[in-house]
């Protein structure tokens, strides 16, 4: 075997703001993180308006000058030194190009949520069996140490049987001075709406906690809408779910916040109960630390195997985002000839796609054909 890491060569579908924290992870040295056995190289990126504008994303992330510019997404998926192309268009074109990407034979890593439904998500996932291709859902907050560590825990039993699961993920927002009716948040064209974009971790967070891929659970959901007025996307959305007797409230919104002061925050976003105690963790998306908090009573005692403890982890080694350890997952994957994630599957990705379907369906939530459809390809 080799001592020498498996490289990784990346396309970088768009040139937002996604994909340049996306991207300037990917060039952080690995080591940095303790990882020794795969590596990244950016080669390329696109830009669906021209080319200058891809060199003008790749310099300013100093990416080595052999990194090729192209202005259209086309020929982005046509270069043959591109082995995965991480697609970061608005959800309401992941669809589109996560398929053009495929289509055209190579591996995709596709910001969350991975589709706008579950009908186009199976159509992706029929093609990546047919190309033999890796496909993922960038949930990246899953593969943070401190996310593998807490799911590891579940799912010893050292909590003992969850029963109960709050998680909320939250932004105050000036929503018609801030967004308006033409933001990729607020625009039904750009599928846009709370639980698409933020409470999709929420979600990420009850599936963590109460999803077992071994023992597959499709839960019930019941769910509360309100919408934005100018546009009809969902602005505040509370998800209640049963995992066969377990619950969970998944909340969002874009009105009142998670963290409503960073300064004076002492408040964790997840709280996870089981039968010997709490787990809860700091933040949703980007999660820096966790605390437990054993069962107690005068009655019962204490029947936990572990105490009252607080572990703190570092959220960005080598000064990035956190977002290279999904990365790192794909190259692993993509090395062992995978074409799914152990860490995050497919099957886990439609089921939860599948609550945000029924929750937007009973909302009364919808997007243009266009959006929701799967005729390929539409220049949207």
């Amino acid at each position: 075997m080799s001592s020498e890491p498996f490289t990784l060569r990346w396309g970088i579908l768009a040139t937002g703001g996604i994909a340049k924290t996306f991207t300037k992870d990917l060039l952080i040295d690995p080591s940095t993180r303790a990882v020794h056995d795969v590596r990244h190289e950016v080669v390329a990126a696109g830009s669906s308006s021209a080319a200058s504008r891809a060199q003008d994303f790749l310099t300013s992330l100093n990416a080595p000058s052999s990194a090729k510019a192209y202005g259209s997404y086309k020929e982005l998926v046509e270069d043959d030194n591109v082995d995965i192309i991480y697609v970061a268009t608005p959800h309401s074109h992941h669809y589109q190009h996560a398929r053009l990407a495929l289509e055209a034979g190579k591996h995709v890593l596709i910001e969350k949520p991975v589709t706008v439904n579950v009908a186009q998500f199976k159509i992706l996932q029929d093609i990546a069996r047919e190309k033999k291709r890796f496909m993922m859902e960038a949930v990246w907050t899953r593969f943070f140490p401190l996310s593998r560590e807490v799911v590891q825990f579940i799912r010893d039993g050292k909590l003992g049987e969850i029963k109960r699961v709050w998680a909320d993920f939250s932004f105050w927002n000036d929503v018609e001075k801030e967004f308006g009716t033409s933001h990729r948040m607020t625009s039904p064209s750009l599928a846009g709406g709370a639980l698409l974009d933020l409470g999709i971790y929420s979600l990420t967070w009850v599936f963590m906690a109460l999803y077992n891929p071994l023992s597959p659970i499709t839960p019930s959901a019941v769910s509360l809408v309100t919408k934005f007025p100018p546009t009809g996307v969902d602005e505040q959305t509370s998800v209640l779910l049963d995992f066969s007797g377990a619950h969970a409230i998944a909340t969002t919104s874009i009105r009142v916040a998670s963290t409503p002061n960073a300064a004076h925050n002492a408040q964790d976003d997840i709280r996870i109960q089981g039968t010997l105690g709490d787990l809860t963790v700091n933040y949703a998306p980007r999660p820096k630390s966790y605390t437990l908090t054993p069962a107690s009573s005068a009655s019962r005692g204490t029947p936990a195997e572990f105490g009252y403890e607080t572990k703190t982890f570092d959220d960005g080694p080598g000064g990035g985002h956190g977002m290279f350890w999904e990365a790192d997952e794909c190259a692993r994957c993509v090395r062992d000839g995978e074409m799914e994630s152990g860490v995050c599957g497919w099957r886990e990705s439609e089921v939860c796609l599948g609550v945000m379907d029924g929750v937007r369906v009973g909302g009364g939530v919808g997007y243009p054909e266009g959006v929701e459809g799967v005729e390929y390809p539409l220049d949207l």
